[in-house]
């Protein structure tokens, strides 16, 4: 039986696409559904012909029984840009079973607020001499749960938002479905 994952997106979708791709021929892994708090969000134009169950959420929705019902099928929750903090309900029906990725080297640059071009500007305003991303387990706080892996890249004194946000989806693209993989296989055995 493969491991089925949702995949929650708040944003463009490059994330979960690349995601997507990564196990669609996967023996054992399958992205089964796709889920977004915002309905103009970028990801449903990426996944408009990719034939999985879609679903438009609110805030609200996360803690429901009718949502928690729609997840039965699902094993894992991967968090692919989606910018809604996790509800303990939902915490307590995934254990160790919701992976988040964030855009720097946690703790650094982490909690509320703190995604996307706000950790970049805040690593450059520091004058940081590296940058990287956490793929970590989700908990009860903005990203503090454990930390699976991180990988970094050096910040140059010319970089701009829009070079390190560049490094940082580069190391996003090549590390985050290596990570989901190499972490539900070895929670199988």
């Amino acid at each position: 039986m493969k491991k089925k994952i949702a995949l929650f997106a708040s944003g463009s979708g490059t994330n979960a696409e690349n995601i997507f791709r990564s196990f669609e021929s996967h023996p054992n892994i399958e992205v089964a559904m796709l889920i977004s708090n915002k309905a103009n969000a970028g990801v449903w134009e990426r996944f408009q012909h990719i034939p999985i169950s879609k679903i438009i959420i609110s805030k609200n929705d996360l803690s429901s029984q009718e949502f928690l019902a729609q997840l039965a099928s699902v094993d894992y929750i991967i968090l692919a840009g989606f910018l809604l903090l996790i509800p303990p309900k939902l915490i307590r029906a995934y254990p160790n079973k919701i992976i988040n990725i964030h855009p720097s080297l946690l703790p650094k640059y982490g909690g509320k607020g703190m995604y996307g071009d706000h950790v970049h500007e805040a690593v450059l305003e520091h004058k940081e001499s590296e940058s990287g991303i956490t793929i970590h387990l989700v908990n009860e706080e903005y990203d503090k749960g454990r930390i699976l892996f991180q990988a970094k890249c050096i910040v140059d004194t010319s970089d701009t938002i829009e070079r390190l946000r560049a490094k940082i989806h580069g190391l996003e693209m090549d590390y985050f479905p290596k990570v989901i993989e190499n972490y539900i296989l070895e929670s199988r055995s």
